[in-house]
């Protein structure tokens, strides 16, 4: 990476790409690039409550887990880009510019999910903290359970491609986890809480809480 992208980046995470209280220019610019685009899939309130005949349905953006910069990231680079096994969320960058694009995200993120980070607070608050100074014994029980529940739809690799996603009838579309932008605090939440609890239409993702107790969650 040359020294000036360097410094660009590091700036970037220090101020923060987007700002941390509501800009009103960039939620009623984002407002209208949403209604112009997105609203057919996700819909006016967000809940993706449409009558099209997907394969995956839209997420519902008011549960997402997803933080208001990595929404600009799907939004940019599209879902199959950050592991989907799906297009149906394609990547914008081709139709937006970068302003239009952060416009998007910071106006999805105060409108359907502005409480987001008391959620994610409220969760937390009932499970186990992370262990410290345990790496092998979590290594060997995160392998353990991987390969026991997670290999069949996520394959042995985390590609996505297990023996679930084979049958010619009830095919499901696994993300590839190689690629997911998702931080280790909220793969741990979206494997103990399940996808419907993030927003995805199916219970595909299940609630491995009610199976495994945090300790193994973490691993």
């Amino acid at each position: 990476m040359k020294p000036i992208k360097k410094i660009f980046l590091l700036i970037s995470v220090s101020i923060g790409l987007f700002s941390n209280s509501l800009d009103t220019k960039m939620y009623n610019d984002g407002e209208k690039l949403y209604n112009q685009t997105c609203i057919s899939c996700h819909g006016v309130d967000g809940k993706a409550q449409t009558d099209m005949k997907l394969i995956v349905k839209p997420r519902d953006l008011s549960k997402t887990l997803l933080t208001q910069e990595q929404t600009y990231h799907i939004t940019k680079d599209g879902a199959r880009y950050w592991g989907a096994k799906a297009d149906i969320m394609p990547a914008f960058k081709y139709v937006f510019n970068e302003n239009q694009l952060r416009s998007i995200a910071h106006f999805i993120s105060y409108k359907f999910n502005p409480d987001l980070d008391k959620k994610i607070k409220k969760d937390c608050d009932i499970c186990e903290k992370e262990p410290v100074n345990q790496d092998t014994k979590m290594k060997k029980w995160g392998k353990k359970i991987y390969n026991r529940n997670c290999k069949f739809c996520h394959g042995a690799e985390g590609k996505g491609d297990g023996i679930a996603t084979k049958s010619p009838v009830d095919s499901i579309f696994p993300y590839d986890l190689s690629k997911t932008l998702l931080t280790k605090k909220q793969i741990f939440l979206y494997t103990k809480f399940g996808g419907k609890h993030w927003g995805t239409d199916k219970n595909d993702m299940p609630s491995w809480g009610k199976k495994y107790n945090d300790f193994k969650l973490h691993s």
